[in-house]
Order: structure tokens, then sequence, then C-alpha cells
């Protein structure tokens, strides 16, 4: 099959087409033939090698972690999917590699596509929307009324994350610039700050949550505008102690993510806040809520660019340039070209 690999950890590390073995299933697998697969800030930094404390990888390593596709093969005790299912799904960590043609997946980890959605479409969807709905629903029990700053709302994480917050029933404000604008305001966001031209500290405050996809100063002066016991979920910020010790990472690593993450502490327990580094768990049945909220009609993808599978690097390239507006796509399966 071909795929998309590289062969060393580095931002300069080119990533390559090659011809790899097709995966072998296990009896709880499907093989999946990916039509598409979205991109995430996740992959250049797995790329990089910035997350390399947290997960271990061998080389060659195919790069992708969310995708859509068509199953062809199941194993000798799946009973939720056949082939010809139509599919979308986020691999377990130590299981990534979906810029290429297949992958084997454990079946827990994947749902039936929504059926209004293409698999261009579907393919930005599981990454994205598995991150939200568990820092929204399984970290911040958001509530209806309640009040939450999503940060970048115009990006690949923002646009889903408008959507679910307003779904459940929260009054949204992000930042944007002025090219996101009216994006986010289609979205339903109830108040936009340019982050160019404002300061969401000095604007916000009592607010209930902040969902923080960029890290460093914007994360820091988050605290300010919480009310006590308030919450922030980042996915971009420093992991903690108490990150360390749910993941059952050694007292080694957890201690390492104590020292850096003291600034992080210190602000919390300034604020008399709760923060939270969310590393996103696989989960076919979120996926199954996701795709019931995507077939009603109450959340829709926004798609920036789509590129072939040829033009992963690429696409790469423009992902981690910060100006993508919602989800860029790699589409593997050429039996049909989507326009975006």
């Amino acid at each position: 099959m071909k795929a998309m690999i590289i062969e060393k950890y580095g931002k300069d590390v080119p990533l390559l087409m090659s011809d790899r073995p097709a995966p072998s299933i296990g009896e709880h697998d499907v093989l999946v033939e990916i039509h598409a697969a979205s991109l995430n800030p996740i992959d250049f930094k797995i790329k990089e090698g910035k997350v390399k404390f947290l997960l271990k990888y061998s080389f060659p390593l195919i790069l992708g972690n969310d995708f859509s596709g068509v199953v062809v093969q199941v194993g000798a005790r799946v009973q939720t999917f056949k082939p010809g299912d139509e599919v979308y799904g986020r691999p377990r960590k130590n299981r990534i590699g979906t810029l290429a043609e297949y992958i084997a997946v454990h079946e827990d980890d994947i749902s039936l596509k929504p059926q209004n959605l293409n698999f261009v479409e579907a393919a930005s969807v599981p990454l994205v929307g598995l991150t939200t709905y568990q820092a929204f629903h399984d970290i911040m029990n958001l509530q209806n009324g309640q009040r939450i700053l999503i940060h970048a709302g115009a990006g690949g994480v923002g646009t889903f994350a408008i959507q679910l917050a307003k779904l459940m029933g929260a009054f949204v404000a992000t930042t944007a610039s002025d090219k996101g604008y009216e994006l986010v305001q289609s979205l339903g966001a109830d108040r936009i700050i340019n982050y160019k031209k404002e300061n969401f500290e000095e604007l916000l405050t009592g607010y209930d949550a902040v969902f923080d996809t960029l890290g460093g100063a914007a994360l820091e002066k988050s605290f300010r505008i919480l009310k006590p016991h308030g919450k922030i979920v980042s996915v971009s910020g420093m992991p903690n102690a108490r990150f360390g010790k749910d993941q059952q990472l050694g007292w080694v690593k957890t201690a390492i993510l104590s020292i850096v993450s003291r600034k992080i502490t210190t602000l919390e327990k300034k604020s008399g806040t709760n923060y939270h580094y969310l590393f996103m768990k696989p989960s076919g049945a979120q996926l199954n809520v996701l795709k019931n909220y995507i077939e009603a009609g109450h959340i829709k993808p926004v798609i920036d660019r789509v590129y072939d599978l040829k033009d992963a690097e690429e696409a790469l390239r423009y992902l981690e340039g910060g100006g993508a507006k919602g989800k860029v796509v790699v589409q593997i399966k050429q039996s049909k070209t989507y326009h975006i």
C-alpha cells in the first residue's frame, strides 16, 4: 500500500511516499480502506519529536491520526462491523498511521460515519470531535447557561467546539482575527474578540470554563477570566503532575511534569480554579454520539483545504503555518474529488 512516512524526527525531515505492507488484523480489528484523513497539530508535533516524552514510536513511521473509509475485512471476533460499512475513527495512539491506503483499527475505536457527510467531511471530525466532546462533557460538565471562552474559534478544533458548546446551551466567547470573524459568527459565537486588536483578559470576567488550544501566554491569561472553581481544559499547554498520575506515567515522569508545570500550577492555586491537560482517548461510542448530532444537523464540519496524498507534506506545512480556517484534509481514495 502507499503511505506517507518519516524516517526520523525533525522539523525539516521530509514526508516520503513509500510502499508498505498492508497491515494484518487481530481478532477484534477491522481493516479499513482509507478514503480520507485529516491533519491535526498532533501530526507535526509528532513529526518534530515534540511529544516523544509521552509517545514513543519506531521508524519508519506512518503519520496521521484520524480517517474515514470503508471496511474491507473484519477479525474473527468482530460483531459490530462488516465489509462494506462506511466508517470514521481515530486509532489508538500506538496504532496511528492514517496517511496510507489501509489501516487496521480496533472495532471499539470506530463508528459508522454520518450518512449526510462525504468521506472528506467525515475524516475531518474524529480527533477534533472527540477532543471537544471529552473536554466539554467528561471534564467540564458544561451546562446550559454557563459561559465558556474558546480560543482560536476559526481553527480546526475551534469551529467544532463552538457548535458543540452552543448545542449544549452555553454562552460562547471566542477569539478570532478579522479573517475569521464571519466564520465564527456563522457558527453561533455570542462574543467575538479580535485578538489582534483586543485583549480578552481585559474584556471577559466570571467565566465558567476556558477551552485552550493555544498554550503559552493565552493559557496563562485565561486564569484571570474564570470564576472560582472554574475549569480550563488545554490541548496545547503543559501536562501537569495530575496528568502524569492519571496516565500512570511513573514517578519520574510525573515529577518532571510537576516541575515544568509549576507556573501553571501556581496560577491554578492562586485563582482557585482547576486546570486539566487533555490527552484525548479514542472512542467509537462517543463518535456515534457525534454522528447523531451531525445527522440531526446540529454540527457541520468546516473544511479549509483538501490535498492529495502525494501533497501531504505541503498540507502539513500549511496547517503548521496557523492560517487554516477549519480543517485540512488529505484525500487518499480518488474515486471522487471534493472541491471545498
